[in-house]
């Protein structure tokens, strides 16, 4: 009891220390205003890696302190619960619910399976496209990674007599780095694939003038997104060779769940087809220019009629609840800080250094800092809102083309979550299978980085100026 009494302790003076900094000796840049806001914000962003507290509970003291101390008004403080980005990602949450409670998602895994796994490779391919398909949809690796394409794999893996230890590497461990490397690249490419990129946009168009739009996120990372998914097994299986090279047992495995299963339900065909809608919406949303936001409320509203979901599974949907308190205040927070003037000053004065260089030295100096800083950061969305307004700001500064600015800040968002056990939610469960020893983890995400920054800065940006985004 003392010792976790101690270790809170010093989360909070972790937390509070900055901001005792901040308050003693201001930014001789800023206005006490500004000092002030950016004095919670940081204290909060620390809060976020530190947590004393859940994350919710973080935002939600910073929302009050800041409406208190009247650094912002009342309707200044609350004003990102009006945002519409910040209700894309609660009903997000929700697609999500309706794809684990129906056993759907499951279900998806193991029909990939059943057609495709005819050798390691191949069945590694299976998992992965099984995870893209559902990316759209869950807009979170830890839910989309470690609830339901984890499970799969570990079962498939045990099927084998692969367990953590000694029969690792049978299958085990090949399988569970693929997993775990191509579910955070389809985070990175669909804007609903983690529950922050919503957010990057909004940042992009606060600070860049630019619309990442749903389709226009897609349209940038579809090629990259795809090579790298079909890169990194290729990559790992020469890092790290599974045993096993018949994989008949996995399909016969996958065959016997699905009968298990049987049939389609009515819930699970009901939202097969609402689900669809929604992506038809979204991706036609330039010419009906209906919200995002809207179209993924219309698809919950039918979910619920069409009884996929009952009132109570959305009230005890706990994780959207909890995002839209976090994502609301942070994205209060950050709207504030840009409107303040705080993000200009800062980042003019951070990257000064850079001036004069050209424009793509800076784009990838600022993109190479910015995915390594990550090392740093155990949550993508407290990454994201610490440093994307600036990295931006900077890159635009630098003369960078505000589309070519926004975007591989956005992709890399995602990608950086590889180089770690820690750097994301579902980092922890895919490492803490045991499947995989520390030092393979960290030299094999080290790795897979440096391929993805000369695929996505290398043909990425080709394929920006062949389809007209630059």
């Amino acid at each position: 009891m003392g010792t976790r009494a101690t270790s809170q302790w010093w989360r909070w003076a972790v937390v509070l220390g900055p901001a005792a900094v901040l308050y003693l000796f201001p930014i001789p840049i800023l206005t006490p205003q500004q000092n002030h806001l950016l004095m919670v914000f940081v204290a909060t962003i620390v809060a976020l890696v530190a947590q004393p507290v859940r994350m919710g509970v973080s935002v939600l003291i910073a929302i009050t302190v800041l409406a208190l101390t009247r650094i912002l008004t009342p309707a200044q403080a609350l004003s990102g619960f009006s945002n519409v980005t910040v209700w894309l990602v609660f009903t997000a949450f929700l697609f999500a619910r309706a794809v684990t409670i129906t056993g759907f998602g499951t279900r998806v895994g193991y029909l990939f399976i059943r057609r495709f796994a005819r050798t390691p490779l191949s069945l590694s391919y299976s998992l992965a496209a099984a995870d893209l398909v559902l990316a759209p949809f869950i807009p979170s690796d830890t839910a989309r990674g470690g609830g339901i394409v984890f499970p799969v794999v570990h079962s498939v893996a045990a099927d084998f007599g692969s367990e953590p230890g000694p029969t690792s590497k049978l299958i085990g461990e090949f399988l569970v780095l693929v997993s775990y490397h191509t579910t955070y690249t389809a985070s990175a490419i669909f804007l609903t694939g983690m529950a922050a990129n919503p957010l990057i946009a909004e940042f992009a168009h606060n600070i860049g003038h630019v619309e990442l739009t749903w389709i226009t996120w897609l349209k940038g990372s579809i090629l990259p997104g795809l090579m790298t998914l079909t890169l990194v097994p290729l990559l790992i299986r020469k890092l790290a060779p599974p045993q096993i090279r018949d994989t008949t047992q996995a399909r016969k495995l996958a065959h016997a769940e699905l009968e298990r299963m049987g049939a389609m339900s009515g819930r699970e065909k009901w939202l097969v087809a609402i689900l669809l809608a929604v992506m038809a919406g979204w991706i036609s949303s330039p010419w009906h220019g209906i919200s995002n936001t809207f179209v993924a409320l219309a698809g919950v509203c039918s979910l619920l009629l069409a009884r996929v979901l009952e009132w109570d599974d959305l009230l005890a949907e706990h994780r959207a609840w909890d995002a839209l308190v976090w994502f609301a205040g942070l994205v209060m927070m950050s709207d504030a800080l840009v409107s303040g003037g705080v993000i200009g000053a800062l980042s003019s004065r951070w990257f000064h250094v850079m001036a004069g260089w050209p424009w793509p030295v800076v784009m990838v100096a600022l993109t190479v800092s910015y995915l390594y800083i990550h090392y740093s950061f155990a949550s993508m969305t407290a990454h994201i809102t610490a440093l994307y307004p600036a990295f931006l700001a900077a890159a635009l500064a630098g003369g960078v083309p505000p589309m070519i600015a926004a975007l591989p800040l956005a992709y890399f968002s995602n990608l950086d979550a590889g180089i770690t056990h820690y750097g994301t939610g579902s980092a922890p469960v895919f490492f803490g299978s045991g499947y995989v020893k520390q030092t393979d983890w960290w030299r094999i995400g080290f790795l897979i980085s440096v391929m993805n920054l000369a695929i996505w800065l290398g043909v990425g940006m080709w394929w920006w100026k062949l389809v007209g985004l630059w």
